[in-house]
């Protein structure tokens, strides 16, 4: 469902710029509403949360498809973690679906679904162990690293429930923003992907913005 945000982004406290197959990292307190913008459309990002008081516990697809009953993200969309924790909630949403089902690009995934010689190409799982190693200070090891949420991503589920993944439905300029419950740690990799449409064979920037 999707749903504009009255918030204006000259009020933001912090906002970053990722560029295109780059990662993020940093906090969000509980109170906060976090965005993140599909700059120039068609992107993916593949974005974890993890408690920040305990990244043990983490952001969980199969908790949250089970207590929402629906497979796609958008507006209302509780984000819950494996300790069935109500992580953040989406309070905005201009796209109208999100994916949590697809996972993330990793080099022994980009040798099975595309050939051999792609095994050297960046992956988003890449991104994060670089992220996560670059900033020992949140206590993420690479055993966290688990179910993640495709923001902008298009993964249609068919009526016999195969997936497959598909060219976006996002555009320039749209997002996503969610309302922290608690104080999470926000680990995101914009898609380095040149294989599949999730970054449209382009890879482009994405923006995060935070309010108090």
């Amino acid at each position: 469902m999707t749903i504009a945000s009255n918030r204006r982004a000259e009020n933001a406290v912090s906002r970053h710029l990722i560029d295109a197959g780059d990662h993020y990292i940093g906090p969000v307190q509980a109170g906060q509403t976090i965005r993140i913008v599909d700059v120039d459309g068609n992107e993916a990002a593949d974005t974890l949360f993890f408690n920040a008081d305990d990244p043990s516990e983490r952001y969980s697809c199969m908790d949250t498809v089970r207590e929402q009953g629906q497979v796609y993200l958008t507006t209302g969309s509780e984000l819950r973690s494996n300790l069935n924790n109500v992580m953040l909630t989406i309070t905005a949403d201009t796209v109208g679906r999100h994916d949590t089902l697809g996972g993330a690009c990793a080099s022994e995934s980009n040798t099975v679904r595309y050939d051999l010689e792609k095994r050297h190409m960046h992956s988003c799982r890449d991104n994060w162990m670089l992220a996560i190693a670059n900033h020992p200070e949140y206590g993420i090891d690479k055993r966290d690293i688990a179910h993640n949420i495709n923001f902008f991503m298009n993964v249609p589920v068919t009526a016999d429930g195969e997936l497959y993944f598909d060219d976006g439905i996002s555009g320039p300029g749209k997002y996503v923003e969610m309302a922290a419950a608690m104080d999470v740690v926000v680990l995101i990799s914009n898609c380095p992907q040149l294989n599949n449409p999730c970054s449209g064979f382009n890879p482009t920037p994405l923006e995060v913005l935070i309010w108090d």
